[in-house]
């Protein structure tokens, strides 16, 4: 019966791979598997099994910290309208613009700060590539520096609360876990101190890299940075940095200080972008129609795909999978490291060719009963694999901060530019993973 639940996994797998769709390919071969093992092997599978999927189903829908997935979409989406962007990347532009690489510094310190606000990948990298990218190859930087800071910027919001995948991947673990206790604010909390030294490890990529080759990242002459800051930059300053700061404290803020719960949080969020995108004077009904639309597309996507995985799971526990794993990894008498580092490897090229999402929702309950058996905090697994997921936005072919990247780029950008570009910082947030391999105890700081 295990071998039987292995043999569902890689089917499922196989076809992700060649391009079904991941939902209907999760739910669908998953209840075709389970009506062939009804009629050739009744004492395997029976139909009384498949009676346990509407309980599963509703306790899914009913789960109170996936309603925070929707709120902090809506609130991604609602920023993007506000132009908190725009005015983030001038401003942060005239502040760094005289120091070697000060622009790219600026668009990783404001891609932090949308992370921090929003949470969602694609907007801030299609943003921060239409109104940075041209402005970066003007001031002739190397288009593979330029692309690079760009693409791995954008999707700090994976690993910087509040992110999705650190929602979706506390909902996997607490539902496959018996033993570890992980929820968002958990969650947010642990990543918190990661994404800061991701953050700074940018940063100081970008200086010691423009100190080798100033050439790579000409600074704006002073003339040109005395006539952009004009008058009333002072007051330009403290309105781009205090409303995405009022935002990042009473999301985050009011999660650590447990005055709000995640989902409360997210609401409060969800209100203050919106109130921050009427501020802006950019609040419409046609604004708000395309937000609301773009929010049911991405929240219908996921739940889609977690009912799916749900049927998945259902049927690979009712076969034993999760004993069968557990047996033979005992055979081969690995470690608990050994598998760890088996399962990063494993995730990190599974990033190469389909979305976080379907990761999560395939891998994590399938793993996460191997760890309990290892007794292995799951709270500082799922770090982990937040930071190598976060890889899979930017690993090719399928890196889809590059996709959202080559959209917007100009003409001259290849492909070939944003291959080599993203190469050091995959190699920084690798090194970022094996600090907190070698370091557990940075998950727990705050």
């Amino acid at each position: 019966m295990g071998l039987l639940a292995l043999v569902l996994f890689v089917l499922i797998f196989a076809l992700i791979l060649k391009g079904y769709p991941v939902a209907f390919t999760l739910g669908g071969v998953s209840v075709l598997f389970g009506l062939i093992l009804m009629v050739v092997a009744p004492d395997v599978f029976r139909f009384a099994d498949f009676l346990l999927l509407p309980s599963r189903f509703m306790g899914t829908i009913n789960n109170t910290m996936l309603m925070a997935v929707p709120l902090f979409i809506f609130m991604g989406i609602m920023l993007e309208k506000s132009g908190l962007a725009e005015s983030l990347l001038e401003t942060m532009s005239i502040l760094f613009g005289t120091v070697k690489g000060g622009l790219a510094i600026s668009v990783i310190i404001v891609g932090a700060l949308l992370a921090a606000s929003t949470g969602i990948v694609g907007a801030t990298v299609v943003t921060m590539g239409v109104i940075s990218l041209p402005v970066m190859l003007k001031r002739k930087y190397k288009p593979e520096l330029a692309t690079g800071i760009i693409a791995s910027s954008g999707t700090l919001g994976q690993i910087i609360p509040p992110s999705v995948v650190l929602i979706l991947l506390a909902d996997q673990i607490g539902a496959s876990s018996r033993f570890s206790q992980v929820d968002v604010g958990l969650m947010f909390k642990a990543a918190f101190l990661p994404g800061l030294i991701l953050v700074i490890a940018y940063i100081i990529y970008v200086m010691v890299i423009t100190k080798i080759n100033p050439h790579w990242a000409p600074s704006i002459p002073k003339e040109e940075i005395q006539k952009l800051k004009g008058k009333g930059f002072v007051k330009r300053v403290i309105k781009a940095f205090v409303l995405p700061m009022l935002l990042i404290v009473a999301v985050l803020g009011s999660i650590f200080k447990g005055i709000a719960s995640p989902t409360e949080a997210a609401a409060i969020g969800a209100l203050g972008a919106s109130i921050l995108t009427v501020f802006e004077g950019r609040f419409t009904i046609n604004t708000l129609h395309k937000v609301l639309k773009q929010t049911a597309h991405l929240t219908a996507m996921v739940f889609f795909i977690l009912l799916g995985a749900t049927t998945f799971t259902l049927l690979f526990r009712t076969l034993g999978g999760d004993d069968y794993l557990v047996e033979l990894i005992q055979r081969a008498d690995l470690s608990a490291m050994a598998f760890l580092a088996i399962v990063m490897i494993v995730v990190f090229i599974a990033g190469f060719f389909i979305d976080f999402i379907e990761i999560v929702f395939i891998f994590v309950p399938v793993i996460t009963p191997i760890f309990d058996v290892y007794e292995v905090d799951m709270l500082w697994v799922g770090i982990l694999l937040a930071l190598n997921l976060q890889t899979s936005f930017l690993t090719p072919p399928f890196g889809f901060s590059l996709f959202y990247l080559k959209g917007v780029a100009p003409p001259e950008i290849t492909t070939q530019h944003l291959y080599k570009g993203i190469v050091p910082f995959i190699i920084i947030q690798i090194s970022l993973m094996i600090l907190i391999f070698i370091f557990p105890q940075l998950i727990r700081i705050f």
